[in-house]
């Protein structure tokens, strides 16, 4: 059978039960693959009667953090609380006291990862995250180790299944956004307050946590720019179509000269594209390396059994570590200080979709505002004309952010301009 490796659990919410199933379910075959086998000793919870319906032996479970904390034998934590507190204390707890974390929290890692990455290499520990970016999609260890002989210049992709389910279904099926968010709350795919999915809070983590990992140099949530998704409209997504794009929330982190940029927004990208196609609740992470060039890595970005074999894949890391004695042997890879550029002198193409008076010389004003602001228009169309009312759908050039921004502010100013309805930028394949 090998060495029995005692682990204790931390929550056992939706990602915990479906930790504590896959570590059962792979009982029989556990040693054979692993070497070892793992048993869970204990499982910290709030309710003890509520979760003894969820466990085969409810002599496990504990209210009682102590008991996991002095407990010698237990050697792997599983961290699946979620939130900062008390999950950050807790797992620089077991650090101290020499136990190996394994743990799928985004917000901790992309908000506190140095402290809790130093601590682990001090100790001689493993911390071990592939649960906390895009689910049961394998993308953090890839890129420590698989993709290690790359410098990596993008890693950008869908990393939200509540978002792109809601722009899927805008697409498909012609909903306005408050439709399909109903219908994805209907189903389970978003919470009951959906803000950190729909405001692109929950990209944004996953985002720094990608750029550090694939750029070997922090990056925190701070770092990172945030638009959400809940400006779009049935509109918008059918313009885009017209010319040949879909609308996704995409997540981008670049290493370019000037330093890291980092955003989560809504963008047009062209309907070729590999992620165009990337539809529901599906993930996918692309990344571009000097060696390897373009890689795709696509599958469930969340839910109980998909995140829950990134956590076991991570446990069964820590097992086969200790069994070596090679523990910490992996451990933070930020070895640069790159800097962070701010937004605005980052450059995309953007989708512009505006109200204007229909009369001769407005297309005349705006181009002339453009041009001072140093933004060249790719195209320019007149979409309709209703009582005196244009609307126009422009796409520019190349552009820096904050000239478009200069721009925007000046057609606001513009007494022809009722209203400018849309503003997205644009994914550039060429770059």
């Amino acid at each position: 059978m090998g060495e029995t490796i005692y682990a204790a659990l931390l929550g056992l919410g939706t990602v915990g039960t479906g930790v504590y199933k896959v570590l059962k379910s792979q009982e029989a075959e556990m040693s054979k693959k692993i070497g070892s086998q793992i048993k869970i000793k204990k499982i910290l919870v709030r309710n003890l009667e509520k979760a003894a319906a969820k466990v085969d032996d409810p002599g496990i479970l504990t209210n009682d953090w102590k008991e996991i904390l002095e407990d010698d034998e237990i050697r792997i934590v599983i961290e699946l609380m979620g939130g900062m507190e008390p999950a950050k204390t807790y797992i620089l707890e077991a650090l101290h006291a020499g136990k190996h974390v394994a743990t799928a929290n985004k917000d901790l890692v992309a908000a506190e990862g140095r402290e809790l990455f130093d601590t682990a290499q001090e100790k001689n520990c493993d911390f071990l995250f592939e649960a906390a970016v895009a689910g049961g999609i394998p993308i953090i260890r890839p890129l420590k180790q698989c993709l290690a002989g790359n410098h990596m210049t993008e890693v950008m992709g869908i990393v939200n299944g509540t978002t792109n389910f809601i722009l899927t279904k805008m697409t498909q099926e012609g909903m306005e956004f408050s439709d399909a968010l109903a219908l994805a709350t209907k189903l389970g795919y978003a919470e009951a307050d959906p803000t950190a999915d729909i405001e692109g809070l929950d990209a944004g983590r996953k985002v720094a946590i990608l750029a550090s990992v694939a750029f070997n140099s922090r990056v925190t949530f701070d770092d990172v720019h945030i638009e959400g998704i809940t400006k779009i409209t049935a509109t918008d997504i059918r313009y885009a179509r017209e010319m040949g794009c879909d609308i996704k929330l995409l997540g981008v982190a670049r290493n370019t000269e000037q330093g890291v940029e980092a955003y989560v927004n809504p963008m047009l990208i062209p309907s070729t594209h590999p992620l165009a196609s990337v539809n529901d609740s599906y993930n996918a992470v692309f990344v571009h390396g000097d060696a390897v060039e373009d890689a795709m890595f696509f599958g469930r970005g969340a839910g109980e059994l998909p995140t829950a074999s990134a956590v076991v894949g991570d446990i069964f890391d820590i097992a086969r570590n200790l069994q070596a004695g090679a523990s910490g042997r992996i451990s933070c890879t930020c070895y640069k200080e790159l800097p962070i550029k701010k937004m605005e002198d980052t450059e995309n193409c953007y989708f512009l979709r505006l109200q204007a008076e229909d009369r001769y010389g407005v297309l005349a004003e705006m181009a002339g505002i453009f041009a001072k602001d140093k933004v060249s228009i790719s195209q320019l169309v007149q979409k309709s004309a209703n009582q005196g009312c244009a609307e126009i759908v422009i796409i520019t050039a190349l552009a820096r952010e904050g000239d478009i921004q200069n721009a925007i502010r000046e057609l606001e100013k513009c007494e022809a301009i009722r209203e400018i309805s849309s503003v997205l930028r644009v994914y550039d394949n060429a770059r």
